[in-house]
């Protein structure tokens, strides 16, 4: 029998994401910014489908035939006559759903494959309208996709490099040594890329409109051939190009509708970036980004996030387009003004902190449209260091996600006393939301890298700075354009949601933060001790994306909350407790249980110690003292006082599907913008995916398979 955890259950959380009222307030003007935003947005997130699985594309092209055909509602009548019982075609729209959800048919979250959980697909698509007018076309798109549609060979189960999974940001016979020198390669050059071997050479795709080499200054291209340590390097053009140029079309036409001249300067940017897959244009118009203050339509498009490269450094597609929420903004404008109070309160040496705060944005924002695999509750962008550090960045709370993302029924809330499952209903969303607004400001927006430039500058004083760790002089840095990203490698994305997140852990203790967030008193209390409580039991959670087979983990975030388990645990005196035991039903369970009177002092001593130690090896690309420290608090084994692998297994028997969200369309009609809404359902969401992309919707779907092609032949 397969395992659940490779299933989505039919009773999966699905809700729609309100914006509507957000919406409505916006100006004529700014509706059309945002509709022609979203379609740039919407249009380039379908290169996430390619950048999934090999078979991704064509199961989403072969969903989109039939939706497009056959609503939900009309296609179970065709379900119950080529006999889908009521759960089967449940568990059909749950899979359609998910891969809309995820963009293809790996978790986003987790990184874990899923499969139909019904055996009859195919008799429904032979069914289907779809195939009753196109039957050739699609027994060959079935055809392409139904073997991997159920196949969970053990390296098809998860993504990852080599023999530990699937991954098509690389080609399958690339292994982590072609990895660590095409990094070396792609350090000298400025470019998003997509890596395939050919066994004599490794050829480096840039994701951009233009396909071809020539007529661009030398400053643009760094196309061509190239010889690097004993390896031959061929970089070319045009990955993505027909997504490209969509995106690029719908810029132009936001670009009619930009507020100013910054949103004018960073849409220009962003084509020309796209359309050269130049990695400088882009930069150059996240700096017009950061320069663009608190506009009532924000966004942000681009190959951002790298946590699904196996080896840490190349960027998924996502683009969203929001809506600021204006109450909250006020609270989270108090705390970027309280930062420069705040910051010295973390625990690291001033020569550790940045020269100069640069105080950012940070809105919070109802989601009009998020295109990519999955949706998070915060953001802190641009993720390019040499901005961050010398420009600036801004932070972004996702107020309507938030809202719905964690949301529980008490029945369903596992690993707590009864005693506190009340009290972690009540104060769970207030919590994460002073979480998140750390977290994203003071967590990802502190701490300096120390780099010595191509010109042999520091930006420190390597004569004075000591090492707090080890009592010396700092003896390592950064060196001319290696980054954080390329440096820390298969560990930076984790590493750094594990430094963010002890930065929440730590300032929430105090009280001028608490205010700022409008908790006081005993309020103020139970918001840290569920934010504590939240944070140990997410690390119990986080073992659902630990793969015992290849000893490694899924998603970086839920890594980072069981390293800091780990560290709290650790810290002894009784601040933490995990214990095994019987649950209810006689299955196996597991409690977890925080001292709140021991979190100002043994919590806090712990996340102080460790805090230090990450910031420490992270400003000095101490690489080797870095990897060292996270994977001792990383490992899950059998042994020592916890069995984590055995806890893994309740884990995975008490878990809870993660929610799917159902976001809104925009339509022009006339000289306005309608905004269309759907119920919050696996249906509702199917069907903003097919209307979603109707323009042109053949030729879109022969491209998606064409691109598909051609990185299955690369």
């Amino acid at each position: 029998m397969v395992d659940s955890q490779y299933y989505l259950p039919n009773d999966i959380g699905v809700s729609a994401l309100e914006c509507g009222e957000a919406f409505r307030l916006l100006s004529p003007q700014e509706k059309m910014y945002a509709h022609y935003l979203s379609r740039a947005a919407w249009y380039g997130g379908l290169a996430v489908l390619l950048q999934t699985s090999p078979e991704s594309v064509d199961i989403f092209v072969l969903l989109q035939k039939i939706f497009r055909r056959q609503a939900p509602a009309e296609l179970e009548k065709v379900a119950t006559a080529a006999g889908l019982s009521s759960e089967d075609y449940q568990a059909f729209l749950v899979y359609a759903a998910g891969l809309y959800a995820n963009m293809g048919n790996y978790k986003s979250f987790g990184d874990t494959k899923f499969i139909p959980n019904l055996p009859k697909f195919k008799a429904l698509v032979w069914a289907s309208q779809a195939f009753q007018e196109q039957s050739t076309e699609m027994e060959a798109l079935w055809n392409s996709c139904s073997c991997l549609l159920y196949s969970l060979e053990d390296r098809q189960k998860q993504l990852g490099l080599g023999d530990k999974g699937i991954t098509t940001y690389f080609s399958g016979n690339c292994c982590l040594e072609d990895a660590e020198v095409a990094q070396k390669f792609l350090d000298s050059k400025v470019s998003w890329f997509h890596i395939q071997s050919d066994q004599c050479s490794l050829l480096c795709f840039l994701q951009s409109v233009v396909t071809i080499w020539t007529f661009f200054l030398s400053c643009e291209s760094c196309c061509g051939n190239y010889s690097f340590e004993d390896k031959e390097f061929i970089v070319r053009r045009g990955d993505y190009a027909p997504l490209m140029e969509k995106v690029c079309s719908y810029l132009q036409q936001a670009e009619v509708y930009a507020a100013n001249e910054n949103q004018k300067k960073m849409i220009e940017e962003y084509r020309r970036s796209f359309t050269l897959g130049s990695i400088e244009a882009h930069k150059e118009g996240s700096r017009y980004w950061i320069k663009d203050k608190g506009p009532i339509v924000e966004s942000y498009i681009g190959f951002i996030e790298s946590y699904r490269d196996p080896f840490g450094s190349r960027g998924e597609f996502e683009g969203f387009v929001a809506v600021v929420n204006k109450a909250m903004s006020e609270r989270f404008a108090k705390l970027v003004s309280s930062a420069e109070v705040l910051l010295p309160e973390l625990p690291w040496p001033r020569e550790f902190e940045k020269d100069k705060f640069l105080k950012p944005d940070f809105t919070s924002l109802d989601v009009l449209t998020f295109a990519g695999s999955g949706i998070p509750a915060g953001i802190n962008i641009p993720n390019y260091d040499d901005i961050r550090q010398s420009e600036g960045f801004k932070n972004v709370s996702l107020g309507n996600v938030l809202a719905v993302a964690y949301s529980t029924k008490k029945e369903k809330l596992t690993f707590l006393e009864e005693a506190d499952k009340d009290l972690f209903l009540k104060w769970k969303s207030p919590s994460f939301e002073v979480q998140v607004g750390l977290h994203e400001l003071l967590g990802h927006g502190s701490g300096k890298l120390f780099v010595e430039d191509d010109k042999g500058k520091f930006n420190f004083d390597q004569s004075k700075v000591i090492n707090p760790e080890t009592g010396e002089l700092v003896s390592s840095w950064y060196r001319g354009s290696e980054t954080w990203d390329s440096k820390f490698s298969t560990i930076a994305s984790s590493y750094e949601e594990c430094r963010a997140e002890c930065v929440g852990l730590y300032l929430c203790l105090n009280k001028q933060v608490l205010s700022i967030f409008g908790h006081e008193g005993q309020d103020a209390m139970d918001v840290v001790y569920v934010n504590w409580l939240s944070m140990v039991r997410a690390g119990l959670l986080g073992l659902e994306f630990y793969t015992p087979e290849s000893k490694s983990w899924r998603q970086a975030h839920m890594q980072a909350r069981f390293v800091i388990l780990r560290v709290l645990l650790e810290a002894g005196e009784g601040l933490v407790g995990l214990e095994e035991v019987t649950g209810q039903d006689g299955k196996p369970d597991a409690r977890i249980t925080v001292d709140r009177s021991k979190i100002p002092t043994v919590g806090k001593d712990a996340i102080n110690s460790f805090l230090r130690k990450l910031q420490v090896y992270k400003a000095t690309a101490d690489v080797e003292g870095g990897r060292a420290l996270y994977d001792k608090y990383s490992t899950v084994s059998d042994s020592g006082a916890h069995n984590f692998l055995r806890l893994r297994e309740t884990v995975l028997l008490r878990k809870e599907a993660r929610k799917m969200f159902v976001q809104a369309n925009t339509r022009v009609n006339g000289d306005n913008v309608e905004l269309v809404e759907y119920e919050g359902n696996a249906a509702g969401l199917i069907r903003s995916f097919t209307e979603r992309f109707q323009d042109d919707a053949d030729q879109l779907e022969a491209d998606l398979l064409h691109w598909s092609v051609c990185n299955k032949i690369k």
